[in-house]
């Protein structure tokens, strides 16, 4: 099934302690291109996002969005500064033995002392995080190719009617072409009659001028071709990688065969039909870009 390189996808919910939210978007582009936007202190995420979406996306340029928030453990923890603590303590007995007063300090005294406590910031797990944030990432990036799959089935059944159109202009072209011979033909011994009058006509002459034209005009390796190249197209379309630079080559190679065939037709019927294979050529092409 083709994809189109347009697409979004988001998934939110509560993994290893956090409420993550990972958000994707994606727009055409020639290769893959990853860039994220991650909280402070995150930023060993990216490396792994983009890793891990490369697994499953060959083309595009894909932004992705990670919000996360703790909601089960502290951000930071309170530190207890014990050698400072045995300071005051010794202190505390100094001061007690030496002026004769009760050592009465409790442990509410103690925490008020300057820096006994002290706020620290606990220690990131980055495994720990980064499997919580997979674990988020492949939802978005479920929801997110299901977004692209269905796009792409629009793209192929879009393509799949435009080829239909260009064989059917095909088939007029090779109705059209051997006609073109006869009327050429036709057209010839009605000229050279009026050109010598009650002069007899050189039969093997006039074969041998339409044969000439025929093989001038002829288009038939053209037409086999061009067939040839939208069964491949067909093929590309119902296969399950990615394909849209094979199809883009293919393009150009059915705008090659065309042009052939509009610098050979001498007759108005086939040129003003090949404008019209261009412009479904061109429609196609324009949708193959937004294919992976």
């Amino acid at each position: 099934m083709i994809r189109s390189m347009t697409g979004y996808g988001r998934c939110q919910d509560i993994a290893g302690g956090m409420n993550i939210t990972v958000e994707l978007k994606s727009v055409n582009n020639r290769y893959f291109d990853f860039t994220s936007r991650l909280p402070r202190n995150y930023g060993f995420l990216d490396e792994k996002l983009k890793s891990f979406f490369m697994k499953s996306l060959t083309r595009g340029k894909l932004e992705c969005y990670v919000t996360i928030e703790t909601v089960e453990e502290p951000d930071v923890i309170v530190a207890v500064n014990r050698p400072l603590i045995q300071s005051y303590l010794r202190a505390y007995a100094e001061i007690s033995d030496e002026f004769g007063v009760e050592n009465d300090i409790k442990v509410s005294d103690l925490v008020r002392a300057p820096d006994v406590l002290a706020l620290r910031k606990q220690p990131e797990d980055e495994e720990k995080i980064w499997n919580a944030v997979e674990t988020i990432a492949a939802g978005a990036l479920k929801s997110f190719i299901q977004m692209r799959e269905s796009e792409g089935e629009r793209l192929r059944a879009d393509i799949l009617s435009r080829l239909d159109t260009i064989l059917d202009r095909v088939a007029f072209v090779e109705e059209r072409s051997p006609q073109t011979v006869k009327e050429y033909n036709e057209k010839l011994i009605s000229r050279l009659n009026e050109l010598l009058a009650d002069t007899s006509i050189d039969e093997q002459r006039l074969l041998t001028e339409a044969a000439i034209f025929a093989d001038k005009i002829a288009v038939a390796e053209e037409t086999v071709r061009l067939r040839s190249h939208i069964d491949h197209m067909r093929i590309f379309l119902d296969s399950d990688e990615a394909t849209g630079k094979k199809m883009d080559f293919l393009v150009q190679e059915m705008n090659r065969e065309v042009n052939t065939i509009g610098s050979k037709a001498n007759d108005t019927q086939i040129a003003s039909t090949v404008v019209d294979i261009k412009a479904e050529i061109e429609k196609i092409r324009e949708q193959i870009q937004n294919i992976e």
